[in-house]
């Protein structure tokens, strides 16, 4: 089946589902494969849960062979589909990676033009090869805007999500060490998340571009260029940190008369987030009283620099992912922040390759610099390499130390990457 007859049948049922366990009546079943699932072998079930249609790539045995669609390969009809629904809009599309904070200022941009325009966004984190296009099959006719999250973890994978998304803006948070073992290194990310704006060079779009990162200005040639960042004199859009003792303000200084921004953010490290959003909203004409309003009313969530009070103790959770440039912000930032009586619960990183060691000792040597009342490291990558430190194999092993430690009246932080799934020490 060619993908103008699959849009039609999509436009019939515009409902698109890859998990059995989450299908609705009328949905769209895409029966995807990967390491450790064959969805194939799942089709026959969702057409009897109510799937309107299967998309599969075997010859599935059926009762009701008029609702199977056999295509050449799932996953790239999934992605066709999202490529031919995209096409049908003329508004902006604006697309966010980066080695960290991309889904914090995801958020904080939607929230910022949900005040004024229809907007949609990924939601989550489904910024891969399949979230990416599930998001756009999610957009409906009444969009004016569109906020697109890309995560990679090796080139030219950013390149392909715009091949369908086809942003006509786009957004680099940061280029750090993140991913390291499939980018092959610092200039490896910076390549790969790049291939944002070399899409973007193509089409005359239009670049965000934070201006304190000298090699954002080098990877932001030859773009529309819209700056922000801490210097008024070489910025559209400027501002800087009035506090962040406990939660973030922000003092405007450039491109806008809001002055502060009370934000519910824990940590410095989110200023560029904030001017982004602050940014992009007015560069899209948001009134100022609603762009600070929606800064100061956002909350974070889902393990992202939470700040949470819990038997009289302050701890902030940003569990959800870690690498070495967001461990290290993490890290000073709390050391910063008020209090003697702290407290680290720090899980291990992922994806690292040959630098894993190197870069967990790196982490280590930044904990010495600091007074800590506890340090609790959580993994196999920390073993045997700070013996003043207590060491365990798990997070269910730190939830163990947690609460009989009997800690009141100290702050903590708890980090880790993904898989180690640190919020799990406060179950």
């Amino acid at each position: 089946m060619d993908i103008e007859k699959l849009y039609s049948i999509y436009l019939q049922h515009p409902s698109v589902q890859t998990d059995t366990r989450k299908l609705q009546p009328g949905d769209l079943f895409f029966a995807l494969k990967g390491p450790s699932f064959n969805g194939n072998a799942y089709a026959d079930k969702a057409l009897s849960l109510g799937a309107s249609y299967c998309i599969v790539d075997e010859a599935i045995q059926t009762s009701q062979p008029e609702r199977m669609i056999q295509v050449e390969n799932v996953l790239e009809a999934l992605q066709q589909l999202a490529k031919k629904h995209r096409s049908q809009f003329d508004i902006p599309f604006i697309a966010i990676t980066g080695s960290n904070g991309k889904t914090t200022t995801k958020e904080l941009v939607h929230a910022v033009l949900s005040t004024t325009y229809k907007t949609y966004t990924t939601e989550g984190n489904l910024n891969n090869h399949i979230g990416v296009p599930l998001t756009l099959l999610k957009i409906k006719k009444d969009a004016e805007m569109a906020v697109i999250e890309m995560g990679a973890n090796h080139q030219k994978e950013i390149a392909s999500y715009c091949e369908y998304a086809m942003p006509t803006h786009g957004l680099i948070t940061n280029c750090g060490k993140a991913h390291l073992e499939g980018f092959g290194g610092v200039e490896g990310v910076k390549k790969g998340k790049g291939e944002l704006f070399d899409y973007l060079r193509t089409k005359t779009g239009t670049a965000f571009l934070y201006w304190d990162y000298d090699y954002l200005h080098t990877m932001g040639r030859d773009l529309i260029q819209i700056k922000y960042g801490t210097n008024p004199a070489n910025t559209d859009f400027a501002g800087s940190i009035e506090n962040d003792n406990e939660w973030l303000t922000v003092r405007l200084t450039k491109g806008a008369h809001i002055d502060l921004i009370r934000t519910q953010l824990v940590g410095g490290y989110n200023l560029p987030n904030v001017l982004a959003a602050v940014c992009i909203g007015k560069t899209f004409q948001i009134a100022e009283d609603k762009i600070k309003a929606a800064l100061e009313s956002y909350q974070p969530s889902n393990s992202r620099s939470q700040l949470i009070q819990l038997h009289q103790n302050t701890i902030v959770l940003d569990a959800y992912n870690a690498n070495p440039s967001s461990m290290k912000v993490a890290i000073e930032n709390f050391a910063s922040m008020p209090g003697d009586k702290k407290v680290l619960l720090l899980g291990g990183m992922m994806e690292l390759g040959e630098d894993t060691l190197t870069e967990h000792q790196k982490i280590i040597d930044l904990i010495r610099q600091y007074s800590w009342m506890h340090v609790v490291l959580v993994g196999e990558y920390f073993k045997d390499l700070a013996d003043e430190y207590l060491h365990v194999d798990s997070a269910a092993a730190a939830k163990e130390w947690f609460h009989q430690a009997g800690l009141e009246g100290v702050q903590i932080l708890i980090k880790g990457s993904r898989s180690f799934q640190m919020e799990k020490v406060l179950e």
